[in-house]
């Protein structure tokens, strides 16, 4: 992956500053030690990985002096420790809770659409004891049996004992297990049983995209998971999609984020062209800024219109899932045009990113940028607020009218308001110990708003 040429030639200083001491011998034979503690090179890339943190993190006139590689056992626990300094004002606390380094190898899975080790389905409780698929990656084995969303877990490896009570157990065996075999319960009551092995597989970001009728109005839906993978895959899928919008001759368009937890900076940017109306070509999409020994580096980026369509409104599904990159998106179009929000809640509230930079065989991600929009809006770091609360409708698939979200969506496009009279199946969960269990049922993976300049495109 390329890195971002802005920063490269301050990082290569600290880098050759940081790596000066240590011989290419040194550097081999201090590779390995016998009693498996860290190394005198893995304590000297931790020492790297403060040093790059001192000159880009975003906050980093708050590291202490005192803040030391040494007191950490890896990178990752390092990161996770820089998050500390991170106070906003007008917010209680450290506001990063992201900074992170993963594995070289995992990323380069992770940000070209590769999952690995799972059987590519995610879950969630819509009551104690209903436990419901919430999505599908239809090249994992979960697709490939025909597993949709909406359909009920009836049995885990022969135990019908699914409950909240009994989340470790669900957990284990959805995102822990090699093979697990599950009883699921379709929406005409009929069951499948079916054996799923967890493999590799391709990630398709693009959910669903499809032209609904409703109330005289042709509305676009968009489901759309992920800011990342394969670029040409997405971003012709952008193309395809809002074609088939402008020729359809829609009047709306719904756009469903609820569990897009962000990606790639230049992904956000052609789908906000695609959806902004024209008055925004040439104008202020968003402006990027640094801490201030960077801050020379700020940059503004602007709308370059893409396709035909041209409407005066947005409406956005959300959760607490959609992040980042999803947050962004929404910020930049607010100038523009309405944007309307409907789900089961704020949303996550990341409106900061970083960019990958590599320490031996990791990257690491200490929080390098803020973004916000022409007006100057940002630092929603307790979310973004929606319109109207509702719930997650669990028991209907993608882009089914009657799916509580997407319905509230369509009334509000068609008649003004959200909710359909008599409907008190819209609202969502107050029970705060189930959604305690259910923010355990998030599927593992890495998100975030991630940029490098020499992926833009």
């Amino acid at each position: 992956m390329p890195f971002p040429k802005f920063l490269t030639s301050a990082l290569v200083l600290l880098a050759a500053g940081a790596l000066a001491s240590c011989k290419k011998t040194d550097l081999v034979a201090n590779n390995f030690t016998s009693n498996g503690s860290a190394s005198p090179v893995t304590a000297t890339y931790r020492d790297t990985a403060v040093a790059y943190a001192r000159e880009i993190y975003l906050w980093n006139d708050q590291i202490p002096t005192s803040f030391s590689g040494a007191s950490y056992s890896d990178i990752n626990a390092l990161m996770t420790g820089l998050r500390q300094y991170s106070q906003e004002s007008g917010f209680s606390g450290p506001v990063d809770k992201w900074s992170f380094a993963v594995p070289k190898a995992e990323w380069d899975h992770v940000s070209g659409g590769t999952a690995t080790g799972d059987f590519g389905f995610s879950v969630f409780f819509r009551s104690a004891s209903d436990l419901r698929v919430k999505h599908v990656e239809v090249e994992s084995p979960a697709g490939l049996a025909g597993v949709r969303r909406g359909w009920r877990v009836v049995k885990i490896n022969g135990s019908s004992n699914i409950s909240t009570a009994n989340t470790d157990y669900v957990v284990q065996n959805v995102f822990q297990s090699a093979n697990t075999t599950f009883t699921f319960a379709k929406p005409d009551n009929s069951q499948v049983t079916l054996s799923l092995n967890a493999s590799t597989y391709r990630e398709h970001p693009i959910i669903k995209d499809t032209v609904l009728q409703e109330g005289g109005r042709k509305i676009g839906y968009f489901a759309f998971n992920s800011f990342m993978g394969d670029s040409l895959t997405v971003l012709g899928g952008f193309r395809t999609a809002f074609s088939r919008f402008v020729s359809a001759g829609v009047n709306d368009l719904v756009v469903d984020l609820r569990y897009n937890g962000g990606g790639y900076v230049y992904m956000q940017e052609a789908l906000a062209n695609y959806i902004a109306p024209m008055s925004a070509n040439g104008s202020v999409m968003m402006k990027q800024q640094f801490n201030a020994r960077n801050s020379a580096y700020n940059e503004t980026t602007n709308f370059h219109k893409l396709g035909a369509l041209n409407l005066p409104r947005v409406i956005f599904i959300v959760s607490k899932s959609t992040a980042s990159a999803s947050e962004l998106l929404i910020n930049n179009l607010k100038p523009y045009m309405e944007t309307v929000l409907v789900g089961p809640g704020a949303t996550h509230g990341k409106p900061v990113g970083f960019f990958p930079i590599p320490v031996q065989d990791w990257y690491i991600f200490p929080v390098s940028f803020r973004t916000v929009n022409r007006n100057g809006e940002g630092n929603y770091f307790n979310g973004l607020p929606v319109n109207a609360t509702i719930a997650d409708g669990l028991d209907k698939d993608w882009g089914d009218p009657a799916e509580a979200s997407l319905s509230a969506a369509i009334n509000y496009a068609v008649n003004g308001t959200f909710r359909v009279a008599g409907r008190s199946s819209d609202a969502p969960s107050a029970d705060g110990s189930l959604n305690a269990v259910n923010s355990r049922l998030e599927r593992p993976g890495i998100r975030g708003t991630f940029d490098t300049r020499g992926l833009r495109h």
